[in-house]
């Protein structure tokens, strides 16, 4: 395979041929069992690395009678145990800041970011300089494949701060030497500013949240600007589920007539773009199996399922040594297949993306519903107004699921409307459901990430 070796250093004055679909040819394109047999040493050597390098590893590891010569078949690797996102954060509180599963000197780290902390003790993500070449170079080869080109002009609408997804973007799209407007997101009127200014550029290419391209249509067309005009061709989209739910995909397609692309892991598995679609396979994600090893498992006993089932994705750093992540349990759930890819790459493929969280999935009445389930009906239903939510809230011994949304009829004009998505709506996820029309633009909008489910049974338990 081009340029295979552990640690990683790619040659920074590489592109492939102009006419050629792939970055590298052999790794893409090669036979699945072949490319298995090499990456199987590497998961070894990675583990070696972690386990001469870092503490946490070498204690985890030790405390299981689990050692990096041990793994000599990928049903072997699948005895590692997983780490999870709490043992991350207790790392880093006992070994601050980055954790005792940082495998290089503090002072060899070059990139800082992190998790917010909204929720609980923020995370640092400590990023070596090497890892960020290698996590450029990586981008750079992905959006290649969603047919990026040199000297096109790549518009970054997300957050630039502590989000990694912006400037791993970015770091890809200056690799593969195009034009960077690091443009970011969520301020107010910035919105209004992104009309303008996609207006006035025309870039090729755009990257942000999927609810928030849906915003940037909006704001578009109240400015009465068609965001065709702005005559982008391809828009790849992380951070949320939505560029693979039917539905949402299509809304963007339309709205801008661009190449919708899903892309996307965690902060944490940067380059978190190691699962992607391409411009040959532009639907679901392909797991880019010699940049990140994915598995998809049971969420339960983390050994990985038959393609074709669903679970929980399992994340491997191949290439990483500041922080890398081994078995890194994600809590998201997908299904994934191994089938041919009109792109000719031999991956395997998640059809409907990352489409949703195991802790974010809403359990009512002994029944399961994802809110991306809402989100791909309402967007097919006439007169929706563009936004929603969702409440639930417990009623005596019952629990309550009200869906709020949007629409563009006036108020003595909505009982059909009512009627018939209400109805709808149940039938389709198979719960009872309490259904109420608002105004449009009366539901607060995503300038980054949506925030739509409201759970009140969080305060009455």
């Amino acid at each position: 395979m081009e340029e295979w070796a552990f640690p990683t250093r790619y040659d920074q004055d590489y592109l492939p041929d102009p006419e050629s679909p792939y970055w590298f040819p052999v790794r893409e394109t090669m036979d699945p069992e072949e490319r298995d047999a090499a990456v199987l040493p590497r998961l070894r050597e990675v583990m070696e690395y972690a386990y001469a390098n870092s503490s946490f590893y070498k204690d985890k590891w030790d405390a299981v009678d689990c050692k990096p010569a041990d793994i000599t078949s990928f049903e072997a690797f699948e005895q590692v145990p997983v780490v999870t996102k709490a043992e991350m954060r207790e790392s880093q509180a006992d070994h601050p800041p980055f954790g005792n599963y940082l495998c290089i000197e503090p002072t060899d780290v070059h990139h800082i970011h992190g998790t917010s902390g909204t929720t609980g003790q923020p995370t640092a993500f400590g990023i070596g300089r090497r890892d960020w070449e290698v996590i450029a170079d990586n981008h750079a080869r992905i959006l290649w494949g969603m047919g990026v080109r040199p000297g096109d002009t790549v518009f970054v609408a997300a957050l630039f701060s502590l989000y990694l997804g912006s400037w791993g973007a970015m770091a890809g799209a200056e690799r593969l030497r195009c034009r960077v407007l690091p443009f970011g997101a969520g301020a107010q009127g910035m919105t209004s500013r992104a009309v303008n200014w996609l207006a006035r550029l025309k870039p090729t290419a755009f990257y942000a949240t999927p609810s928030y391209a849906l915003r940037l249509a909006e704001v578009a067309e109240q400015e009465k600007i068609d965001p065709r005009e702005f005559g982008l061709k391809v828009m790849f989209f992380s951070g949320e589920p939505g560029a693979s739910v039917p539905k949402v995909r299509s809304a963007i397609e339309e709205a801008f007539g661009a190449t919708v692309i899903d892309c996307g892991t965690m902060a944490e598995m940067t380059p978190f773009m190691s699962a992607s679609a391409t411009a040959g396979t532009p639907d679901g994600m392909l797991l880019w199996q010699d940049i990140v090893w994915h598995e998809v498992c049971d969420p339960e006993t983390f050994r990985t399922v038959p393609y074709g089932d669903e679970g929980t994705p399992v994340y491997t750093h191949l290439e990483r040594t500041s922080q890398p992540m081994i078995r890194l349990a994600s809590n998201d759930l997908t299904r994934w297949v191994m089938e041919d890819n009109p792109c000719g790459r031999t991956y395997p493929k998640l059809p409907q993306g990352v489409y949703g969280r195991i802790d974010d999935m809403i359990h009512i009445r002994g029944e399961n519903v994802y809110p991306t389930e809402v989100d791909n009906y309402l967007r097919g239903v006439d007169d929706y107004g563009g936004e929603h939510q969702i409440i639930v809230r417990r009623t005596g011994s019952m629990d309550e699921m009200i869906v709020r949304a949007e629409t563009t009829l006036p108020e003595g004009q909505r009982s059909d409307f009512e009627q018939r998505t209400g109805s709808g709506l149940q039938s389709f996820l198979g719960v009872r459901v309490t259904f109420e029309s608002v105004d449009a633009n009366t539901l607060e909008r995503a300038e980054h990430k949506s925030r739509r489910v409201v759970d009140e049974r969080e305060h009455t338990r």
